[in-house]
């Protein structure tokens, strides 16, 4: 498993012109579907990103005919390329695919059978992925130290290995939780499910509800997508935001990460992320435009945006005319021009807790340095 961190590497095979499929040289063998490989290892839920990547890549070697180590790193390479263009996120599996990709690098040659040499990076890359589940164990342990008795603590979107650390305090302190809605795709929800389900008192707050509640709270605990060369965290959209104001309030924020997390990027603002692209944040041409020049009417209490009469229904206790929620709901295109994940600067965070240990954000750069330095 540790072998893994002590080496690292990227390989790849062939693809088809839709870009998922490995096809053998022989035909002996059929094609390989590396994407569908690794949506199949995705679907178990304690199975992250990055790893279902290296599962992925594992599969591809016992699919993979080459011959010679300068061949399967190709073919590795090849397979992540793969599946970096048919996700929208690619940032999580990028950091499974580096790790496995440089460990099988400098994996040492000392077989005279290269088809035995492959049996056994894939055993190794199964028996890494297996470990990895537990690394989340390990932080929930070290988390533990930090937690005080009555703790507030908030947390953000839905994260496994934040929702494992407070289910392990649960059972040995007494805790309570305010967890972000994360919209658009609400996965604070799933977080406040969990943890209600296991007797945790547990609030859901608004994304814009973030200052408002920090006064409420002890520390901020999110989880992340990755951990960058930096300190750095990358984690879902509104993380640093909350960092921006736990700091302004000094109030801790950490961040939980798994190794397998570590990645070799060094982005300096949000738009050097790689989900970052031209479409983010545009603008597009109002629908309701009546001509150069001119300016549509603002809405009347009762007109909907669509320019149809409503309903003037009234809250209850209130003077105010309001909308069924289903008229307010961001578009799927208005989805779309956000973003999924932001960048949080190393500055903004006061320790990293991983299976390698408790780190400041100083010493994940350190970490990172040495574990690529063979490369």
């Amino acid at each position: 498993m540790t072998a893994i961190h002590s080496n690292l590497i990227d390989v790849a095979p062939s693809r088809s012109q839709s870009g998922i499929l490995v096809k053998n040289e022989g035909a002996s063998q059929p094609s390989f579907d590396i994407y569908e490989a690794y949506q199949r290892a995705l679907a178990d839920d304690d199975v992250s990103p990055p790893l279902a990547a290296i599962l992925s890549l594992t599969e591809l070697i016992t699919h993979s005919d080459a011959g010679t180590m300068f061949e399967l790193v190709k073919a590795l390479n090849d397979g992540a390329e793969a599946l970096k263009q048919h996700v929208p996120n690619p940032i999580g599996l990028t950091a499974g695919c580096e790790l496995f990709i440089g460990f099988v690098t400098l994996f040492p040659h000392e077989s005279a059978n290269f088809s035995e040499l492959k049996r056994e990076i894939v055993r190794q890359g199964k028996n890494y992925t297996s470990d990895a589940i537990k690394f989340r164990s390990k932080i929930a342990e070290l988390t533990l130290g930090f937690i005080k008795d009555d703790s507030v603590i908030l947390t953000h979107s839905y994260s496994r290995v934040v929702t494992q650390a407070l289910l392990h305090a649960h059972t040995r302190k007494r805790i309570s939780v305010y967890v972000t809605e994360a919209r658009p795709r609400g996965l604070g929800l799933k977080t406040y499910d969990t943890l209600t389900a296991a007797g945790i008192p547990c609030t859901v707050v608004l994304d814009s509800a973030v200052a408002y509640v920090m006064d409420k709270v002890d520390f901020v605990l999110v989880g992340s997508e990755a951990v960058v060369e930096s300190g750095g965290l990358i984690n879902a959209v509104g993380s640093n935001q909350m960092a921006i104001i736990a700091k302004a309030e000094n109030k801790p924020f950490y961040a939980l990460a798994e190794s397998y997390k570590f990645h070799r990027l060094f982005p300096l603002s949000q738009y050097d992320l790689p989900t970052h692209n031209s479409k983010i944040l545009s603008f597009s041409q109002p629908i309701n435009s009546t001509g150069p020049g001119q300016r549509r009417p603002p809405l009347s209490p009762t007109e909907s945006q669509d320019g149809n009469e409503v309903a003037d229904e009234r809250a209850p206790g209130s003077a105010r005319p309001f909308k069924a929620p289903s008229q307010w709901t961001m578009t799927p295109e208005q989805i779309n021009t956000n973003p999924d994940v932001d960048y949080t600067r190393p500055d903004l965070i006061s320790l990293v807790f991983s299976d390698v240990g408790v780190l400041t954000p100083e010493g994940v750069s350190q970490y990172l340095v040495g574990m690529f330095a063979g490369l």
